[in-house]
Formats: structure tokens, C-alpha cells, sequence
């Protein structure tokens, strides 16, 4: 990996301007992005401000003070012991389901625990008998199939009025065959579907070479760690103990002996096609694969889990990865005491989320990035960044920074050194770009000469992650094999980690924040590629959270920062589309279901996180003094809090997969209207009307 810090003598910006995707180029002293305040003025607004007396202005500023206060004081209060911040992070119910599942495979039952995670699953059913992803969403087939099948492995009458609304819901959509590829997995590890159900995936694909068109190096993080163990189960054919004899044939059309129809074409492409075709093919000739090559296939598969077992943090820190290991190695005859056994129980029990009546299982933990956003909304706030608060956040951040191990990234970025931060407590095989930007912004905000090495560390290795097209990936470098998503196991749409603009702006914005210019390679490789990204309405799609707005707050940051024209026409259009998205409440908020082209619009009710982001988006556009932002502030003065801690926030505002899979940061409601009511009262109070900061 080419970097300036080893040949001091070419640090000229001829020399910038050749770097190649595989290499990074570092300033020891960057040249400043030209000052935002020193931009010309944004044009008035259409809408004058509006008019209030002095009275009126001191009464709404000594309440913003107060609400600021009040919730800056119980951010602080939340802080662990050790300095970070981490909260609830949950899914929908096939997470807390497949704990069931997993606890009756193996004969393994907590009863008292499982009744309360049954409470919890009735909790969420719908009116029309199903189960949803993501609150008031539409009623899923695959979660709604999981949830049934778990009630009634806890005992759930299927006579009972709540299991025949859901088995009538699961027929009105075509019966359990048409659920997606991973429940029909978990259906033939129970016996309830043959595995000619389910595409092949042969574990010999562990000793495929890299040039053959499925490698393991070709797919994303998540998909390579549950894939692994998934082979393995995939080949050994187990099944699951079942101790209390359920069985679920009441909820497919036909026998499952008869359907023939079981695979169907996830892109409805011509590949796809072919992909089905292919299958047919090797759910012939799979059970005749030579023993031999498969002992050495399972051996590979086990050394590569064995190298990244993580700990009690678990394999790839993610509920899925963790579940697929605990089978494999039970499946293999591994006895209940052997370690490695051991600690993939306890990764998984780490995640049981108990109450006083129910209990669910969060899908993984999400301590860095709680914790490095927390730290940018109490600076914001105006907490002192030098104080005891946020020099335990800081410092416990910098303990987790991964300096030491070489992760699945070196596959296309061999020569990058390591300097990122996981998402979760531990995950060093698999650092995350979009935390690791988010942390060296917080760093770099506190002003301390200390955390200079880190910084650099990191800076390095964001550069050494961007694609060729200008972007950042989440977790892997050119992670764009397309041909991939038309394969049949792949109909959830996810095996996959590309560029995305959300993450992008992120880097960008790090890298701006850290005095990079717009002339600087990378940032302006990076502004081309999210300019390109741009939708025709002038917004752009959220990866990682829910789902324009977050997207456009993202972008509207990293432009700002970089030193961007706020008058040039994306910006522009990003302001605008913003404005028409405003409720009559004056919050924003965007529905699970806008990752459908049908539904793309689709707003059931404003919350308070993605009202942040669009007044955060705004003031980063230059828009501090629109009465549209006074009346997104006033919406969150004004909506209702959790006990006057957090502001209440139902709503899933986070993606883990579109239209497949969603998250509800608990966190969310806490730090974000916080960041944007205290940025709202800074610019106010200041001459300059532009955030300083990449975030």
C-alpha cells in the first residue's frame, strides 16, 4: 500500500491526482478545504421569517435551553460505567423466533425464558393474523411462518384465535412454500420440507479457487459468516431434535411431498433463469460429491469459523452467523463441554434482551456506534470535550481501535495495515467503514493532540477502503459482483456489499472535517460518485437507515464540510425535496416501505430521528433560518418523551437489509433531536450559519 508517509518528497497534488483504487495517499498537513463560512450567502428563503416579539423569542430560547439541558443531562446519565454508551437494538420477531427454534434443535429448552419471548412475539401479531418487519409495516410471509412456528413449539394451541388468524393469513399468502430461502433452511432442519427446497449450497465451495465465479471473497461480510457454518449443515442434512413432536403441515397448500415449485427466479432475469437451471442440476449430482474432498471442505469451513469465532462476542458479532455455528458444531458431535462450543452459546445468550414479562433477542450489539454517536450530540450540546465524560467515551473508543488484525478486507486491499473500528464490542475481522468514520469525526471534534496516532491509523485505512468508482462499501472494497444477486439464494437481495452513498459521505466527510481539501483525490472522487448517485427528485437512498432523509442528511453533510457551493443545483434540489417532505406537524418521517418503488413515498407519522436528520440536513445546506427548520425544532420542543428521558420513537428508522430485514436503535431517539436542537441553538447564536463538522 503506497502512502506519503513513506516517500515524504512526493506530497504534491500532481501526485494526489494518480492514486489508483489500491492505493491511499496521506497529508501529514493537509491543505484546508476552503472556510464554508466563507461562501456566499444561500439565497432568502421564499418564506420570510416569522415574526415574533421579543417575549415570544425569550420564551421559545429559555425552553429549547431547558429541553437541550434536560436531555443532554440524561444522555450523560445513560453513559456505562467504563465510558460508552449502548443501547437495545432490536429486529423484528424471526430473531427472538429462531432462539426458540435453535433452543428445541438442540433439546435445549429455558422454559421460563421462552414464555416471555412468546409474550413478546403475540405482542407484535397484526390485526390480520400476520407479522410484520418493522412497526405498522405489511404482514410478512417468511417472519410470519417463523413466529407461528415458534409459538407452537412453546406450546401455543394451534386451535387458539391469535395461531388461526396466523395460519389464515400464512394461506391468504400462498402457504409456508412461499417463504424466502432462510425460513424454508430452518423449515428442512426441522424435517417440515425435504431439502430439495432449499438451493444448493455445497461446502465444497470453501476450496473453490478466487477466479471461479462464487467465491467467499465475492460476497459481503455477513453473507460470508453465514454461509460458512450453513454449508456445513447443508451437507451434513441434520435435524432438529423437536422434543415435543410440533409439526406445522397446516400451513402449506398442498403436501410438501407434491410441490415441485419450490425455487423461483429472485430478479426475474434471464440469469436467473440460468441459476435455476444450474441448480436442478446440482441437487442431482451434490449427494454424489467425493467424501473425501467434502471431509476436507468441512475441515476448511471449520478453520476459517475456528479463526474468527470471536470470542463471546461470536462469529461475525451478528445472532445468524452465531445460530448456524452452534448447529454445525452440534451436528458434528462436538460434545456440550467442548470450548469452542461453549463460548458460541454464550455469544448468542449475550444477546437476550429480559424484562419484567417478555424478552426478545437483538440481532447483534451496537456499542461503537452508540457510543461515537452519543459523543458527537453531547459536544454538540455543549458538554466540555475535554471533561471526564467525554474522555472516558473517547478513550474507551480508542482501546477498541483494531490495530493488529488483518481482516477479510485484505482480499481486494492485501497491503492495507488495519485501523478501524467493528461495530460491535468485538469483531476484528471485520472493522466497519461507516463506524470507523463516525469515531475519527468524534475524535478529531474533541480537539485532544492525543488521539493523533488514531486518527491517522484510521484515516489510512478509509482511504485504503475506496472503490474505484469513488464510493465506501460498509465493510468490504468492490464488493460489486452483481451476477451474484440472480442466483436463487439470493432472493433476499443482500449478499452483497457495494458503494453506497450513506457510508460515502460519511468518508468524505471525515475527510474534509480533517482539513482535506476538494482538490484532494479522494474527496473529489468521493463528491463525483455521490453526485452521480443523486436521485432525479433531488434525494438519495439510504443504505443503512431509513431511508431518503437519512441519505440526503448524509450527503448534505459531507458537501457542506468539503466546502461544497451551497447555491449549486444538487444542493439545491436536496433543500427543496427536503421541504416538500415536511409533515403538517412539522416533523418528517419515512416508512419501512419506501424501498418499494410503489410505495417510495409511503410517510405514516413523523418521528423524532428522522425529523433530526432533515433539520440536520438543512442546517448543513445553509438553511438555519427557514421557518421549515423552526417548525421541525418545535416538533421535537413539543413531542412526547419516555419518562422525560428519551423522546418516544416506536418507529424503525434503521435498515439492515431493504425490504428484508429492519432495526429500531433504541439509541436513535436519544441522540439524535438532542444533536439537532443544540445545533440549531449554536448557529442561531452564531455569525455563521454553516456546521463546522462533517456531522
Amino acid at each position: 500500500m503506497f502512502s506519503f508517509k513513506d516517500n515524504p518528497g512526493l506530497r504534491t497534488q500532481k501526485n494526489q491526482g494518480n492514486a489508483t483504487a489500491g492505493d491511499h495517499l496521506v497529508l501529514d498537513k493537509p491543505v484546508r478545504a476552503p472556510s464554508p463560512q466563507a461562501k456566499k450567502a444561500v439565497p432568502a428563503s421564499d418564506l420570510a421569517p416569522e415574526k415574533q416579539t421579543n417575549a415570544g423569542h425569550q420564551n421559545f430560547d429559555e425552553k429549547l435551553e431547558k429541553i437541550i439541558q434536560q436531555q443532554l443531562s440524561h444522555l450523560v446519565n445513560e453513559q456505562q460505567s467504563d465510558g460508552h454508551w449502548v443501547y437495545e437494538l432490536e429486529a423484528d420477531v424471526t430473531i427472538p423466533a429462531e432462539y426458540i427454534m435453535l433452543e428445541h434443535y438442540l433439546d435445549e429448552i429455558n422454559e421460563p425464558l421462552e414464555q416471555k419471548i412468546a409474550v413478546y412475539i403475540r405482542r407484535l401479531q397484526l390485526d390480520d393474523g400476520g407479522w410484520p418487519l418493522f412497526y405498522e409495516g405489511d404482514m410478512d410471509i417468511s417472519a410470519t411462518v417463523k413466529a407461528y412456528l415458534a409459538l407452537r413449539l412453546v406450546g401455543d394451541d394451534p386451535h387458539e384465535p391469535h395461531m388461526e388468524r396466523a395460519r389464515q393469513a400464512i394461506l391468504d399468502a400462498g402457504g409456508a412454500e412461499r417463504a424466502n430461502v432462510f425460513t424454508r433452511i430452518a423449515l428442512a432442519l426441522f424435517g417440515f420440507v425435504p431439502w430439495n427446497a432449499v438451493p444448493v449450497m455445497p461446502v465444497e465451495l470453501m476450496i473453490l479457487p478466487r477466479w471461479f465465479p462464487f467465491h467467499l471473497d465475492k460476497v459481503s461480510y455477513w453473507s460470508r459468516t453465514v454461509i460458512v457454518p450453513l454449508t456445513i449443515l447443508m451437507a451434513l442434512k441434520p435435524q432438529a431434535r423437536n422434543p415435543r413432536g410440533v409439526t406445522i403441515d397446516e400451513l402449506f397448500t398442498r403436501p410438501q411431498n407434491e410441490i415441485k415449485d419450490w425455487l423461483t427466479n429472485p430478479t426475474g432475469s434471464f440469469w436467473g433463469d440460468c441459476f435455476i437451471q444450474l441448480d436442478k442440476v446440482l441437487q442431482v449430482v451434490e449427494p454424489h460429491f467425493p467424501k473425501k474432498i467434502r471431509d476436507i471442505s468441512i475441515n476448511k469451513a471449520l478453520t476459517f469459523i475456528k479463526e474468527r469465532l470471536n470470542g463471546e462476542d461470536g462469529l461475525g458479532a451478528i445472532f445468524p452467523a452465531m445460530a448456524y455455528t452452534v448447529m454445525a458444531y452440534d451436528a458434528l458431535g462436538y460434545e456440550k463441554d467442548n470450548p469452542d462450543l461453549v463460548i458460541a452459546k454464550q455469544s448468542i445468550n449475550k444477546l437476550v434482551t429480559e424484562k419484567d414479562n417478555e424478552a426478545y433477542v437483538q440481532p447483534c450489539l451496537s456499542p461503537i456506534w452508540d457510543t461515537s454517536l452519543a459523543a458527537h450530540a453531547v459536544m454538540e450540546a455543549g458538554l466540555d470535550p475535554t471533561g471526564p465524560v467525554m474522555r472516558d467515551a473517547l478513550d474507551w473508543l480508542v482501546d477498541r481501535q483494531i490495530t493488529d488484525v488483518d481482516g477479510d478486507y485484505i482480499a481486494m486491499r492485501p497491503n492495507l495495515k488495519p485501523g478501524g473500528w467493528a461495530f460491535q464490542y468485538n469483531n476484528d475481522h471485520y472493522p466497519d467503514v461507516d463506524d470507523t468514520a463516525v469515531v475519527v469525526m468524534a475524535l478529531d471534534r474533541s480537539g485532544s493532540p492525543d488521539y493523533q496516532e488514531s486518527i491517522e491509523k484510521a484515516t489510512d485505512w478509509v482511504l485504503g477502503m475506496q472503490c474505484t468508482n469513488g464510493g465506501w462499501g460498509a465493510f468490504d472494497a468492490e464488493n460489486t459482483f452483481d451476477y451474484l444477486n440472480h442466483i436463487p439464494f439470493s432472493d433476499h437481495g443482500a449478499l452483497l456489499d457495494p458503494p453506497t452513498v450513506d457510508v460515502s459521505a460519511r468518508c468524505v466527510a471525515m475527510l474534509a472535517q480533517l482539513g482535506y481539501s476538494l482538490e484532494y483525490e479522494p474527496v473529489r472522487r468521493g463528491l463525483d460518485y455521490m453526485r452521480d448517485e443523486q436521485e432525479e427528485d433531488g434525494s438519495w437512498f439510504g443504505r443503512w437507515g431509513t431511508n431518503y432523509v437519512y441519505g440526503t442528511w448524509s450527503a448534505l453533510n459531507a458537501f457542506n464540510v468539503a466546502g461544497d457551493d451551497l447555491n449549486a443545483p444538487h444542493i439545491r434540489k436536496a433543500v427543496k425535496w427536503l421541504l416538500s417532505r415536511q409533515n403538517g406537524d412539522g416533523g418528517w418521517g419515512e416508512d419501512g416501505g419506501t424501498y418499494w418503488e410503489e410505495t417510495r413515498s409511503l410517510n405514516k407519522g413523523s418521528t423524532p430521528s428522522q425529523t433530526a436528520w432533515a433539520l440536520l440536513g438543512l442546517m448543513a445546506a445553509g438553511e438555519v433560518e427557514h421557518p421549515a427548520v423552526k417548525r421541525g425544532v418545535e416538533f421535537l420542543m413539543n413531542h412526547p418523551t419516555e419518562d422525560g428521558a428519551r423522546w418516544e420513537e416506536p418507529w424503525y428508522t434503521a435498515v439492515g437489509f431493504p425490504r428484508i430485514f429492519y432495526l429500531r436503535y433504541h439509541g436513535y431517539s436519544a441522540y439524535f433531536p438532542l444533536w439537532a436542537l443544540s445545533r440549531y441553538r449554536n448557529l442561531k447564536k452564531s455569525n455563521f450559519k454553516r456546521p463546522m463538522y462533517g456531522m
